[in-house]
């Protein structure tokens, strides 16, 4: 019986004391990864024997999950901590955990532990299967437990996940990151590079599709440098094509891929396999070979455009997007209109767009910046307008076409329907709830600069 198991039957043995089941309520910020992460947190805290809940005004247990690549996010947190202290005084024993990557970090830990006595427990990224023993030292010892070290071998394989959606699903193959961009804090908060073996994951994604999942989605700090260190040798392009051969009706996503792993074998599997989807997120971040150098992306602007052209020639209607940072330290308006040159070569299909945001611990943090908040701002905007221009032209070269189409949830028009793409379009349809979940052909009669909307053939 490992370490987790062990307290996992404990903890269940002292909530088994209870009249009626604890509930526990699971909240995680972020990125896709750590709603995968969220999912596995709410899978231990069931095989615990407690019932999961969306409403923190009913849960015994609550776990806030962190995210910590923008300050915004952080300052969340923070907020939501406090409004946790009236639950606390109205329920001495609800027990309230702060994990995830703000959590790692050394001073975000100690900040928590000094000022929000409310939280129970502390935990980083690399602590997450001892999420069990954590409960069980606040339940028997009755004092703050807090568990922020790093450890090198954290690929769990052993712990269930309470999924949120019954037709989509987060799957892990990799974790951690070897690139230290300078702007950027994961290496720090979700370490080195780890991947999954091919036979667990596949195993996973196998076990999904049969239990009905239609959209599997792919997740990696670094997603295309899947395999390093991993024998026999595999690569991400050979993982795409081993899962392209599970049976069944589903198709596949995946985030994030870095352009300097970007090769013409990964293009190619995209294009030759017919369940990976015809979209690629590929972060560009700046658009100026200068301000690249200075983010350790590694990779030129022309390096960029070389995967772009290749991945047009083999897939015409491919759907591109990417992150943009506004506002790096010491960025000129020069640099600028090179990002602006960039979007109007590349026509992406959406752009995921933020000011720099500084964060502690990170090379960028440490950088004198001359570039003004003003002009900042002012820049931002103007990216943004010029986006919505692109995606306003570029997406109607969908009209008249039909679209594979997984329909998701309802549209704020009544008797309508909203859905993503194989391309990644979010699509708009009248349907009925009976269609959410499923797969359908749109034919597309009007194109906007944020969807496209249709009729379902099928």
């Amino acid at each position: 019986m490992s370490e987790k198991e062990k307290y996992t039957e404990l903890v269940r043995e002292i909530f088994s004391r209870d009249s009626s089941p604890r509930l526990a309520c699971v909240h995680s910020y972020g990125c896709q990864q750590n709603v995968s992460d969220g999912e596995r947190i709410a899978g231990m805290l069931s095989e615990m024997g407690c019932g999961i809940t969306n409403d923190m005004n009913e849960a015994d247990i609550i776990v806030l999950n962190t995210c910590a690549v923008r300050e915004n996010a952080e300052l969340k947190v923070f907020g939501n901590i406090g409004e946790l202290k009236h639950l606390k005084e109205k329920n001495p024993d609800l027990i309230i955990a702060v994990c995830g990557c703000m959590a790692q970090q050394e001073h975000i830990a100690e900040k928590i532990r000094k000022t929000y006595k409310q939280v129970d427990i502390v935990f980083g990224t690399f602590a997450l299967a001892e999420l069990p023993r954590l409960i069980y030292n606040v339940l028997t010892e009755r004092k703050p437990q807090c568990d922020i070290s790093e450890r090198r071998e954290d690929v769990y394989e052993d712990i269930p996940a309470v999924r949120s959606c019954r037709y989509k699903a987060g799957v892990s193959v990799m974790y951690g990151c070897n690139n230290f961009c300078t702007y950027c804090i994961v290496p720090y908060v979700r370490g080195r590079e780890r991947s999954r073996t091919p036979e667990n994951i596949i195993n996973e994604i196998t076990s999904l599709v049969n239990d009905g999942c239609k959209e599997i989605m792919l997740l990696g700090q670094n997603v295309n440098s899947y395999g390093k260190g991993l024998e026999p040798k595999i690569d991400f392009p050979e993982l795409l094509r081993r899962i392209n051969r599970i049976d069944g009706d589903f198709r596949v996503r995946f985030m994030s891929p870095h352009p300097k792993d970007a090769t013409p074998d990964f293009i190619d599997a995209i294009a030759e396999c017919d369940k990976i989807c015809k979209s690629i997120h590929l972060p560009l971040q700046s658009g100026s070979d200068r301000i690249l150098k200075a983010m350790n992306r590694r990779y030129t602007v022309e390096d960029y455009m070389k995967i772009v052209d290749y991945a047009r020639r083999v897939m015409p209607d491919i759907s591109i997007t990417t992150d943009i940072i506004v506002g790096f330290p010491n960025e000129t308006y020069e640099d600028f209109l090179g990002t602006l040159d960039v979007m109007k070569r590349v026509k992406f299909d959406n752009i995921y767009s933020f000011i720099y945001s500084k964060r502690r611990g990170t090379k960028a943090a440490e950088m004198e910046d001359h570039t003004s908040d003003e002009d900042k701002g002012k820049w931002f905007r103007e990216l943004l307008a010029l986006q919505r221009e692109i995606s306003d032209e570029y997406y109607k070269r969908f009209m008249g076409k039909t679209m594979k189409v997984l329909f998701d949830g309802p549209s704020r028009r009544e008797g309508y329907i909203t859905g993503k793409s194989d391309e990644f379009v979010i699509v708009e349809a009248k349907g009925t709830a009976s269609d959410i979940g499923t797969f359908k052909n749109v034919k597309i009669t009007e194109t906007h600069n944020w969807a496209v909307c249709g009729d379902i053939t099928d």
